[in-house]
């Protein structure tokens, strides 16, 4: 198909709502990465996003409404927690796993008796929900396994030929997805993907927030999972990551010995000055590396990086999000020196 590329302006919305309105895909931006964007209550639009993604089934997709209130039209319970975290958190960057109602196909939450919801607040995506009166699911809007595209270029590149439209809204503001948490009980949440909403923001609501342990190791081979970005390699170029914990020194002192053609050294920005090959920066706090990291990724594939090695960071605050996305990038594999 001809996928249009359409313009931040009313009437270009009201065409990008209509296409989702009637069963299409569309690329969105949000304020963490831009989504393929389908009605969500849709089995067949859904399965649409699937295909496009070449995504595995039992991956789960949130639903991104317009505003909290309209959460209860699509979930059986929803924790007095969760409107506590919507009080503060939503519109934002946090997305709530709860049991959902017949309303949303299992083909949307992967099989699965809950689903993800996130309230957006991206102007552009929230403008299209409203416009729709659609709940939209929305997963990244790029290659299953691939870097998330943090541009309209991006998704282009990707999903040309493959989706209706992609809205360009301009450059994503975080450059990770949200943050995906469930509930143990009423006072305890748990953080199943981190994101740009930390485990210490959390704590400003809850008695309790733990980490799930697949944020930093492998989900075992047949487990069912309550959030996307669980279960399978992600966020990976064409290029082979390899992550290394280590001082700038150190680090500089390991990939000069393998260095060679078509390898790549992605650091902290201000490292770059203690290596005398071929480097990329991601910025120079967590925060900067978080909305530079899948850019610098796809930059890595257009030069045509084989290698590239990466300075891991630090995986406190925003870092765990950044540090979640490479180790996964990375196949788990991790050099510490």
């Amino acid at each position: 198909m001809n996928t249009l590329l359409l313009k931040n302006n009313e009437e270009d919305l009201k065409k990008a709502a209509d296409m989702i309105r009637s069963g299409q895909v569309v690329g969105i931006p949000t304020e963490t990465v831009y989504g393929l964007g389908a009605d969500a209550s849709n089995e067949n639009a859904v399965r649409e996003i699937f295909s496009a993604k070449g995504r595995p089934s039992d991956n789960p997709l949130i639903v991104h409404l317009a505003d909290f209130s309209q959460a209860a039209e699509y979930t059986a319970y929803i924790p007095e927690i969760a409107k506590r975290l919507a009080e503060k958190f939503c519109p934002g960057a946090l997305t709530m796993v709860m049991p959902k109602n017949n309303k949303i196909p299992m083909v949307t939450s992967g099989g699965l008796d809950t689903v993800g919801i996130r309230i957006p607040s991206h102007p552009v995506m929230h403008r299209i929900i409203e416009l729709s009166g659609c709940p939209i699911a929305a997963p990244s809007a790029n290659i299953s396994g691939y870097p998330s595209p943090t541009s309209a270029s991006h998704v282009m590149n990707d999903m040309s030929g493959k989706i209706s439209a992609v809205v360009d809204g301009g450059n994503s503001e975080y450059g990770v997805e949200s943050t995906v948490i469930s509930f143990d009980d009423e006072n305890t949440a748990r953080i199943l993907r981190p994101g740009c909403i930390t485990r210490d923001m959390l704590l400003e609501v809850c008695d309790e927030v733990i980490i799930d342990r697949a944020i930093l190791n492998e989900v075992a081979a047949g487990e069912k999972v309550s959030s996307p970005g669980m279960k399978y390699k992600h966020y990976s170029p064409r290029a082979d990551i390899i992550m290394v914990e280590a001082s700038v020194q150190k680090f500089a002192e390991y990939v000069s010995l393998c260095d060679g053609e078509n390898i790549y050294s992605l650091v902290y920005t201000g490292d770059e000055k203690y290596l005398s090959h071929r480097c990329f920066t991601y910025g120079a706090d967590s925060s900067e590396q978080a909305h530079l990291l899948f850019r610098r990724l796809r930059e890595l594939d257009e030069m045509g990086a084989e290698r590239v090695y990466v300075r891991a960071p630090s995986p406190d605050g925003v870092g765990l999000a950044v540090y979640n996305r490479l180790i996964r990038a990375a196949g788990f594999e991790v050099i510490k020196l």
